[in-house]
């Protein structure tokens, strides 16, 4: 991974000797209604002269018609190639932003500057842009890495607690996945007394790791995923259904649940892991109601997941906490049966 990253709270002062050192030919900055207020004033002093493109906040506005209206502004300001796009958001603006900035005039610099938990832990981190389609998460984007991510852990204190908890659901999966004695010992620690420095910087470090290897998801990136299969599916259905809409998080964390009953059904985990994984992750979110019916429509969704080939559906498992193999094929009634067994925890 060639991106460079700045974790703390001076690393805002890196960005001006980036921009600087790179002569950039104009300078846009990203943000919506909520960063406008409460992040811009933070970093507005870091910026040369530069102009303001305003998208309204939401997983629902992560459209092409949001790109197109970002398209015709960075058009109206006469951005060329050799202009940058600095996206101050989370993980909407981070993901719709670098796409934007990834396919017009065919590649444009960009920065990330992640301002909730889960921007700064993982949707920053990495090069992986895109937007939803069709009520389909991500099913549209590209590779593209920024010039460099600025996280300042000083923009966690303008979050709502749902947003930490949401960002906080990919700290977990990254533990599950890499470090078992993390998980171990931060499920005693939970998410009131978290250190948010320490942990952002542990997280960054293990996404770093996995990232380096396999830039394009070809492999060992895959592992990245757990948690997903089952989770984009009900995040991109319960989108759909008014007044039902979770956080990317929160749906990871019902997706981890379930993926985690399938790792044991499919013998990689043992009941003990699998209760130290729910009795956490319970302790952290709250239940989400689901019916039969959402329940049959969420599995038939997991068939659109990016990671399929062909009519096989790829899912990554824990072959014990701190360990997962990906490309594990597993069935849509095995999603069903994951998804009935979770709505009776």
């Amino acid at each position: 991974m060639t991106e460079t990253i700045h974790i703390g709270k001076d690393a805002l002062q890196q960005l001006p000797e980036l921009l600087k050192n790179r002569a950039f030919s104009k300078v846009a900055v990203l943000v919506d209604e909520n960063t406008l207020r409460h992040c811009y004033p933070s970093l507005k002093p870091y910026l040369p002269e530069h102009d303001l493109i305003q998208i309204q906040s939401g997983e629902e506005h992560k459209t092409l018609q949001t790109c197109e209206y970002i398209w015709q502004r960075m058009t109206e300001l006469h951005l060329d190639r050799w202009a940058v796009l600095v996206n101050l958001g989370g993980g909407v603006i981070g993901d719709m932003g670098g796409f934007c900035a990834a396919v017009f005039k065919r590649g444009l610099y960009f920065v990330q500057v992640p301002t909730t938990l889960l921007a700064q832990v993982d949707a920053s981190v990495g090069g992986k842009t895109g937007i939803d389609f069709h009520g389909l998460k991500n099913h549209i984007g590209v590779y593209q890495e920024p010039q460099a991510v600025f996280i300042n852990p000083a923009f966690l204190q303008t979050l709502p607690p749902r947003e930490l908890k949401s960002g906080y659901a990919e700290i977990i999966k990254h533990w599950l996945i890499a470090d078992k004695e993390a998980f171990l010992e931060q499920r005693h620690v939970g998410l009131v007394a978290a250190d948010w420095d320490s942990l952002i910087h542990q997280s960054v470090s293990i996404k770093s790791r996995v990232v380096e290897q396999d830039p394009l998801e070809g492999g060992l990136r895959k592992i990245l995923n757990f948690g997903h299969t089952v989770g984009h599916a009900v995040e991109s259905y319960l989108l759909e259904q008014p007044g039902r809409a979770l956080l990317h998080g929160e749906a990871v964390a019902v997706g981890m649940l379930c993926e985690a009953w399938i790792s044991r059904k499919h013998e990689l985990l043992s009941p003990e892991e699998l209760d130290k994984i729910e009795t956490f992750l319970a302790s952290v979110y709250e239940k989400v109601t689901l019916s039969e019916q959402d329940i049959q429509q969420m599995a038939q969704l997991a068939l659109h997941d990016k990671k399929n080939t062909r009519s096989t559906i790829n899912c990554t498992l824990l072959e014990g906490i701190g360990n997962a193999v990906y490309d594990q094929p597993i069935m849509v009634q095995e999603i069903v049966e994951s998804l009935r067994y979770y709505t009776l925890l």
